[in-house]
């Protein structure tokens, strides 16, 4: 008989898989890849999400937080914080290399 081993994600790698779920509506890319997110820190059913988005005055940056915030509760995150700080400010060149090649960068 063959035992069956889960081996859960690690806390912050469950969190990443989650919010790479979350596109970016204007760049169709997932905002992890894009780097969007600078930390993240767990803590049992609280996680703490410090982020940016491409720029200041992004129109969508409500649609964006809302979505990281929804769906970090759907997994089973009771408290969930988000932090937006443009400090230091993205750029392209914090995008994953893959995404870089696709959009030609």
């Amino acid at each position: 008989m063959k035992r069956i081993i889960r081996i859960e994600a690690k806390p912050r790698e469950k969190v990443l898989n989650v919010l790479k779920t979350v596109r970016d509506p204007e760049i169709g890319a997932s905002i992890v890849d894009l780097g969007l997110i600078y930390d993240v820190k767990v803590e049992n059913d609280k996680v703490k999400v410090l982020m940016t988005l491409t720029s200041i005055g992004c129109p969508l940056a409500s649609f964006i937080v809302s979505e990281v915030e929804s769906k970090l509760k759907q997994v089973g995150f009771k408290e969930v914080e988000i932090r937006l700080t443009f400090d230091p400010p993205w750029t392209p060149e914090r995008m994953n290399k893959q995404l870089r090649k696709k959009l030609g960068i």
